[in-house]
């Protein structure tokens, strides 16, 4: 490798070993419930593969979601991920979701407010807000 090179692949691995945490995606996956305190009412595990669920009467404590990967789960809702920009603190998430016999496109505004705490908040509904919590289940 010629000595320009060698300088110019030392500089582009500094660059990007040099990148600020908030250049880094949050990591959404997990059980999250509106109230820290009743993840337990909220979510199960179940099956073989233990996996995460809802309980039968989730929606009495607050209800939540589970994301995974490519996909947001609610109670009655299965949605895709179609679309996420992400800077570390404010996520913006574009999902399909199917409930029964319906297919609807949904908008998620999410701050980050903590690892385990993060807002959906509602463009256009002045001071409407949710918190959620990530479960430890």
């Amino acid at each position: 490798m010629k000595p320009d090179g060698k300088l110019r692949a030392i500089v582009v691995a500094g660059m990007i070993l040099g990148l600020p945490d908030s250049a880094h995606a949050f990591d959404l996956a997990g059980a999250w419930a509106t109230s820290a305190d009743q993840c337990g009412k909220v979510f199960a595990r179940k099956g073989r593969a233990n996996q995460v669920t809802f309980t039968n009467f989730s929606g009495i404590y607050g209800g939540g979601f589970i994301a995974e990967s490519d996909r947001l789960r609610g109670k009655f809702e299965n949605c895709k991920i179609k679309s996420r920009k992400d800077d570390g603190k404010d996520l913006n998430i574009i999902v399909s979701c199917a409930s029964g016999i319906m297919v609807s496109n949904v908008q998620f505004f999410l701050k980050v407010v903590d690892d385990d705490t993060i807002t959906r908040e509602f463009p256009g509904v002045e001071g409407m807000q949710v918190s959620y919590h990530r479960c430890k289940l």
